[in-house]
């Protein structure tokens, strides 16, 4: 019962251009499990984000993104929510056995990755040896 495989992916970011540190995991998770590029996803995401009123924290690809924003976007491009047990000894941890197969979007505490068939598509690691909680997916209706 170890951690998810691991791949790195940036999902396009560099070869689009973008340097420097960014809060995009959102953005890259997206690119990744739905094979768009990079910079389209971003740009896709920073139209919903200005849909939003202003909000007290930051709502935009590059710094992090409002949960209403990306339920909203995923929602409309035909994914759906599921949300993870919340309470242990149920809860979801990030290792193949636990999440379905198939292309999903995973949030995680701070954090979203992309996971293809049990396989963590990321700039790093996130499974922390199979102990990340995962608290939802979404997944292609």
């Amino acid at each position: 019962m170890g951690g998810a495989l691991f791949c790195y992916d940036d999902g396009g970011r560099a070869a689009a251009g973008f340097q420097g540190k960014a809060r995009d995991c959102v953005a890259r998770a997206i690119a990744i499990a739905m094979r768009w590029p990079y910079e389209d996803v971003y740009r896709e995401l920073a139209r919903e984000a200005a849909l939003d009123p202003p909000l007290r924290r930051r709502n935009h690809p590059r710094t992090g993104l409002h949960q209403m924003t990306v339920q909203r976007f995923l929602h409309r491009l035909g994914w759906r929510w599921t949300q993870a047990p919340p309470m242990s000894p149920r809860a979801v941890r990030l290792r193949p056995e636990e999440l379905p197969a198939g292309r999903l979007i995973v949030a995680l505490s701070s954090h979203v990755c992309a996971v293809i068939d049990g396989v963590i598509y990321d700039t790093y690691d996130c499974s922390r040896g199979g102990r990340c909680r995962v608290y939802g997916y979404w997944s292609r209706c």
